[in-house]
């Protein structure tokens, strides 16, 4: 294959010949219309430019861009261009190309916003998003409202279908997560224990933390990353398919039909996950306690049970349903707040699971802060 060439031939006429040899491909290493552009400077005498094409071997549409910055370059120093020496697909193509000429201002720059703008918009837009929350969990409890009337309308089938996706569809990746989070409380407690041969205590480290904190976040987690983008994804399939609008059309509330189960079925769902959770970490816990600290399981099984309290079973199911209902309400708020495009459905998934896993860690933080003013 022939690399391309570029010759500049000048006549005593005026007239500045551009021969052009080789394989003028994308592929290949293009020369640049630089030359040109400095000899038309240089020689403002110039007022033609023709071309010779008899060697040229093959091309694309790299000759064509080049072509037409040349076109663009002689527009620029009014200086005629015969097109007599190009090939004929060359050449049609180059008039199609230069058939209408491009509007002014087509081609815009980067914008630069003032610093200024851009946190107003990011306020107002804060706000509009805001406001937009406490409307869907206003409409959320009002269909909540009508569900304790004898009103609201949804079908018993979907709910089913729902109360199976949260619980025993979640099961495996719980007991997973689960199991591994007690293996590692219980593991990075053994090595400080250890060293006062408090090793004992771990069971209480494992048992207390699992049961009051961390199997209901971690099960909260892992339903927002699941449950909740899937929620997100399937209602912002419909609203992009304008079955909402159907649902509305034909007078029936859509966040009573499509809204509602969901909420219902992952509060109901979430404080039993929590549970098992709970008991899937503190096996984790016993693995370590027994294979690692020569601990018999009677002896972990018995500091366990000192451990923990109800108090602490209370507040790890009632986090549990705290999170289940914020789970949902994100990622249905999100999948009711989506576009009408395909990429809109990805973005509502993401900031499905981004939300929920913020208001999950919020929750906690004011949870805790009550548990502390309250003593328990």
């Amino acid at each position: 294959m022939a690399l391309p060439e570029l010759h500049l031939d000048k006549s005593g006429d005026g007239t500045v010949r551009i021969i052009l040899r080789g394989e003028w491909r994308l592929a290949n290493s293009l020369p640049p219309p630089q030359a040109l552009d400095d000899m038309l400077s240089a020689a403002p005498e110039i007022n033609r430019l023709a071309f010779e094409t008899r060697d040229l071997e093959g091309w694309d549409s790299g000759l064509l861009i080049f072509l037409l910055t040349v076109v663009d370059l002689c527009n620029r120093k009014n200086i005629a261009i015969a097109r007599e020496g190009l090939p004929p697909g060359v050449n049609r193509l180059c008039t199609l190309a230069t058939a209408v000429s491009e509007r002014q201002g087509a081609r815009r720059g980067a914008v630069h916003v003032p610093f200024f703008e851009r946190a107003g918009s990011s306020a107002i837009d804060f706000w509009r998003s805001l406001l937009e929350m406490f409307a869907f969990i206003g409409e959320t409890f009002g269909s909540f409202v009508r569900l304790l009337t004898g009103r609201a309308r949804f079908r018993g089938s979907d709910m089913m279908i729902i109360l199976q996706e949260c619980s025993a569809d979640a099961l495996p990746i719980v007991s997973l997560i689960s199991l591994l989070v007690g293996l590692i409380l219980a593991f990075v407690g053994a090595i400080q224990l250890q060293m006062f041969g408090a090793q004992i205590y771990v069971a209480d480290l494992v048992g207390i933390g699992m049961v009051r904190a961390m199997g209901a976040i971690m099960t909260g987690i892992i339903l927002a990353g699941r449950t909740g983008a899937s929620f997100a994804a399937s209602i912002g399939t419909m609203q992009v398919n304008e079955e909402i609008d159907a649902l509305q059309t034909t007078g029936v509330s859509p966040v009573d039909f499509l809204v509602l189960p969901r909420v219902l079925a992952l509060s109901i769902m979430m404080p039993l996950l929590t549970v098992y959770a709970d008991l899937m970490g503190i096996v984790g816990g016993l693995i370590v306690g027994v294979f690692g600290l020569d601990l018999s399981a009677m002896e972990y099984y018995q500091e366990t049970k000192k451990a923990i309290g109800l108090t602490n079973v209370w507040i790890g199911l009632f986090s549990g349903f705290v999170y289940g209902v914020l789970v949902a309400m994100a990622g249905c708020m999100r999948g009711m707040q989506c576009g009408r495009s395909a990429s809109a459905v990805g973005d509502a998934t993401t900031s499905a699971v981004v939300t929920s896993i913020v208001s999950i860690v919020v929750a906690t933080a004011v949870i805790t802060v009550l548990c502390n003013i309250l003593g328990i």
